[in-house]
This record gives C-alpha cells, structure tokens and sequence, in this order.
C-alpha cells in the first residue's frame, strides 16, 4: 500500500531503518567511540520484527502460507510477540512455546495480541518431549495448514539481518565501524550483520556475547558440543544449549560469556545514564564490552556497536523489579539495592 506524508498502511511497514545512538555516558571510560542500533524502535519494540516479517512475506512468495493458516513457533518471547503482530495484521492463527523463564510480561503481552500460549520447562533437554523445541514440533505435525518458522534452523533468519540490519548499520556509520558486538541466541543477527561487514571488511572484529549455562562460546573454540558447560541460568534470549545451525561460527571472531547478575545490573546502568530503557540481553551486550575493555580490545581508534534489541518494559516483573532481583541475590556490598523516594499522598 502506498503511504504519503508519513502515513503508513499499516504498523509493519514501520519495521527496520532504527537509529544508531552514540553512547557518551556509559562508556566514557572506555577507548574508542561507542554506539547502539536501538532495535526497540520496531514497532514489535525488538529486532525479532525483521525476521518475522521476512520469514513470513518468503513463505507466502514460495506458496507454503495460505490465508488463516497457523504459525507456529518458540520462542523466549520477542520473537513471538513480532509473529503475533505480523499474524494480526495477515490474518494468521499464531501458537507459540516458550521457555517457563520467559517473564510475565511477555506472556501477557503475547497473550493480549491473540497468540495461544504453550509454557514449557525451561530447564530440560532440547530432545525432552516437554522442551519448547519438541511441543512446538508436536503442534506444527498435529495442525493441518500450520507453518513451523523454526528461527534456530531456518536460514531466512540469518538472511533477513544480512539484507537488512547490515547495510543500515554500514551506512549509518559510513563503513567506519570497526568492531560489532551482539548478543547469539538463535545467532540470526550475529551472524547475517556479522557475514555482511566481513564482505565488507575483512578487518571487522564480530563479537558474539554468550551466557554462562550455554554451550555456544566452547562450540566456537574447540568445535565439540560439551553437554557439562550446560547450567541452568536467567538471561532470556542469550545462550544457547543446542547448536542452531543459523549462526555463522566462520563469521564470528570472539565469544565473551557474561553473568546474569552483571547483565542485569548494567540494563539497569543503560537505563539510567543513557535515558534508554532496554532489555536484559542490552545489559548483556555492555557487561561484554566492559569485559573486553579491560581486556584493551579496543584502542582510541576503535568504533563500536552494540545491538540492542529489545525495549525494557518486558522486564518489569524481572531485571526492574527490586524484588526479583533480591530473591536472585543480585543486591550485595558492590550493587546495593537503592532507596526509593515514593511518598504516597493522601
């Protein structure tokens, strides 16, 4: 649909074309120049939107999606809530599985926007019938008429950054940008900016941010999926106890692990002295640049970005919530737990 003075015909022609923000605050101790591709300009208020979108418009091309067809997928949450709003918008029934650590919010949110909701365990094997991975399977064999995205083994997520994400960033930074740093779950985003900056520039360092728990940073290295680095851990969308077969390991230059503790806490920096309100995996992106910055991977030289890709209310119940953070343990003699000014009149 043509759209004139700034209208749009709807909400997805709003996806993609996000801002790059400098970042003079949090990293003003660091050598270099710091930057954000601020994925929660998305209308679906995360990256997800892209490969949604992508995925969705190569199967309808391809004749595999018919109208009131059914998605299905899993996902930790951002992905599911940019199905949702594609599927509104196309006339689709959405089913998704997610992972019992999803928040609340998220949950609500895909419920809200029509979506049927499957809460699986989060803390049991990919080829256990009760994980994500296996009930969404079930669903999509059950269903007649369903399309299964599978975002951890589908190319086309790989492809929708490369095509997308990629360029936009070159351009912004007019082919300047020296080092990305991105969070890897299913590895879609790393992998497909990651591919198109080495073509590119060779030079480009791809940076993957890993969680403890996660089996992804040992893979890389040795090439050997050792099932022992597998832990339980909170991080959402960040890690991985499977190989997806959508990340580029070629691609990638270093993996660097960070804890849930410190991730949350540097969320909660971002939001506080960059006025920017992001998700957990944000915090995870910065604790992985301090990290490296003490590391002196970067020199004065250095022009960074970080992927942000999603906005922070979809964790009020969790990385913003006092209370949460208490019952994980993540106040102590370094991060205290801050006194609150409400006064309540009445």
């Amino acid at each position: 649909m043509k759209h004139y003075n700034k209208v749009s015909g709807n909400v997805l022609e709003l996806i993609g074309n996000t801002p790059l923000i400098c970042l003079p605050s949090i990293t003003k101790k660091f050598p270099g120049t710091y930057y954000t591709k601020f994925e929660a300009f998305n209308p679906g208020h995360s990256t997800k939107d892209r490969i949604a979108l992508y995925i969705i418009e190569k199967a309808e091309e391809a004749g595999i999606l018919k109208p009131g067809d059914t998605i299905i997928e899993t996902t930790s949450g951002n992905t599911g809530f940019s199905l949702a709003m594609v599927s509104v918008i196309k006339g689709y029934e959405c089913i998704l599985a997610l992972t019992s650590k999803s928040s609340p919010d998220k949950i609500d949110m895909l419920r809200a926007m029509g979506a049927k909701v499957y809460v699986c365990p989060a803390h049991v094997s990919a080829d256990d019938p009760r994980s994500y991975y296996q009930v969404a399977k079930r669903m999509h064999e059950q269903i007649k008429g369903s399309f299964y995205i599978n975002q951890y083994f589908n190319t086309l997520n790989t492809e929708a950054h490369y095509t997308t994400t990629g360029p936009e960033i070159w351009e912004q930074t007019q082919g300047k940008i020296t080092h990305l740093v991105a969070s890897s779950g299913t590895g879609g985003t790393l992998s497909g900016v990651g591919r198109y900056f080495k073509e590119q520039n060779p030079a480009i360092k791809i940076i993957g941010v890993d969680a403890y728990g996660s089996v992804l940073k040992k893979f890389h290295e040795t090439q050997e999926f050792d099932e022992s680095e597998i832990y339980p851990y909170r991080i959402e969308g960040l890690g991985k106890n499977l190989i997806p077969t959508t990340t580029d390991f070629e691609v990638i230059d270093h993996f660097e692990k960070v804890t849930d503790e410190s991730s949350a806490h540097s969320a909660r920096e971002i939001a506080k002295k960059e006025g920017l309100f992001v998700g957990y995996t944000s915090g995870a992106k910065l604790q992985a640049v301090k990290q490296l910055s003490k590391k002196q991977f970067f020199d004065k030289n250095s022009q960074v970005v970080m992927i942000f890709c999603e906005h922070g209310s979809r964790y009020m119940s969790k990385i913003y919530s006092d209370t949460w953070m208490r019952k994980q343990g993540f106040f102590d003699s370094t991060n205290l737990e801050e006194e609150k000014s409400i006064e309540f009149i009445k």
